[in-house]
């Protein structure tokens, strides 16, 4: 597995122990989420995932693994978690009168989209089966690095003390607002990576 190291200096606070991996996604194209990091706050961001991945397999690694990356909202899966976040554009809405589908910050999305309804979205960019693979790749070279379960929720509902878990979750299990990851996830396929090793 190869890892393309982009580590940001940061002056950010170093954890004993991790014992989650978050899974969730950018938003948007790597390339604007690069720049988004480049550019906000002055180039010093406030939140970081230690992990990448795009959508053609790289893995990149933004953040040494033991820094708390501030990225969510939650203090206490902040301080014991590893950020992996897919390059995804996440849920998207049809242009009308075009042939193409757009997501929140405007991007345009002109390929097959996944269509379920969840949490007030119809519309989602699909996650590529290589992203699928390295994604369970790097979750198992994670959890024998630092001795974390491979527990994995396997969905992307909220969950009550999900806080609690230690394993693999999804930005979504624990925020009810979060939409990543999205229902274009194969979750039945990951959690199969996961566990034929």
């Amino acid at each position: 597995m190869e890892i393309i190291e982009n580590l940001i200096q940061t002056n950010f606070k170093k954890e004993d122990k991790k014992n989650q991996i978050v899974l969730c996604h950018t938003s948007r194209t790597l390339f604007d989420y690069m720049v988004s990091i480049k550019f906000r706050f002055g180039g010093k961001p406030i939140r970081l995932p230690h992990y990448i991945i795009s959508r053609d397999g790289r893995i990149l690694q933004l953040l040494d693994e033991e820094l708390n990356g501030y990225f969510t909202n939650n203090d206490r899966i902040n301080s014991k978690s590893i950020v992996v976040c897919l390059e995804n554009l996440g849920w998207l809405e049809k242009e009308p009168l075009k042939h193409h589908h757009i997501n929140w910050i405007g991007n345009i999305y002109k390929e097959k989209v996944f269509d379920r309804k969840w949490r007030d979205y119809f519309f989602w960019q699909p996650y590529t089966d290589i992203q699928v693979e390295k994604t369970a790749e790097l979750c198992l070279e994670l959890t024998k690095k630092h001795k974390i379960e491979k527990n994995f929720i396997g969905h992307n509902t909220k969950v009550k003390g999900v806080e609690s878990f230690i394993g693999i979750i999804t930005r979504s299990n624990f925020d009810e607002f979060a939409t990543d990851l999205s229902p274009a996830f194969d979750f039945e396929k990951f959690n199969k990576l996961l566990n034929d090793e």
